[in-house]
């Protein structure tokens, strides 16, 4: 992890509900380049609405978001036209969704999918886009001889990596991860997580991961945030908190993992 002064992302007093309870509310933390973050809670906890609130996928109603962009430096998103956002999103970030095929189209074939990204941002050449592709599948451990094929006859294991794959071809320098091992099973699960440490540490990646499953936070997080009911109850660096919880939910998160 590489930290500089200047946080990627600075996130301040986030509120985003659904109908005025759920949601996530007066969330505040500062995300560094390089660094992984993972936002754990139960079901209802508030951390997928935060999620989509940071990438402005559902604009929070109060509070800000700013991120430190390549030509400007650190930007208020609320700033930001929804073309600028737009051009964000397919450039610069990643977004991995819990279940592929939501993030994924699955009439097109496997090197389309990942190709699509390059060509949103001009990329145009058959052969390099092709090759680019081809590259990506094998990082991702998947058969070249399966470029061509639709996603639709992959494994779900298969179709995330191919999901992530989509995402950092355009070489983001941030990802977020809205439970990306949730609908796997459990051995499907552990070689997925084997490979996100690994690309996360290779490319340099910030990352930021909800997740229900704390063995994903011990696993790839430098810091974790706690959350119930919608706020952050504890954060901290991610061994502290799992080691040695100080609040009672999180104790109680700790100690059902480890009677299970």
């Amino acid at each position: 992890m590489s930290r500089n002064d200047e946080p990627l992302l600075c996130v301040r007093g986030l509120t985003r509900t659904w109908d005025g309870v759920h949601g996530c509310h007066d969330v505040s933390f500062d995300l560094f380049a390089g660094e992984v973050l993972c936002v754990v809670g139960e079901s209802g906890s508030g951390k997928s609405t935060l999620l989509q609130a940071v990438s402005w996928q559902a604009a929070p109603e109060s509070g800000s978001v700013r991120y430190d962009t390549r030509e400007h430096g650190l930007v208020d998103l609320a700033s930001l036209s929804d073309a600028r956002l737009r051009l964000l999103a397919r450039t610069d970030w990643g977004f991995v969704r819990q279940n592929a095929r939501d993030g994924l189209r699955m009439r097109v074939s496997a090197g389309a999918n990942i190709a699509e990204r390059l060509m949103a941002v001009g990329g145009r050449h058959y052969g390099e886009l092709r090759a680019v592709a081809g590259a990506w599948m094998e990082k991702m451990e998947l058969d070249l001889a399966r470029l061509d094929d639709t996603p639709t006859s992959f494994s779900g294991g298969m179709q995330q990596r191919l999901q992530i794959a989509r995402n950092l071809v355009t070489h983001p320098r941030l990802v977020f991860m809205d439970e990306p091992t949730a609908s796997l099973d459990v051995s499907v699960q552990a070689r997925l997580l084997d490979l996100l440490r690994r690309l996360v540490a290779d490319l340099g990646l910030a990352a930021i991961i909800v997740t229900h499953d704390l063995a994903v936070a011990r696993l790839l997080a430098h810091r974790t945030l706690v959350m119930q009911g919608g706020r952050v109850v504890e954060s901290g660096l991610t061994d502290q908190i799992l080691d040695d919880p100080q609040h009672p939910y999180t104790q109680l998160l700790v100690s059902s993992i480890l009677q299970s």
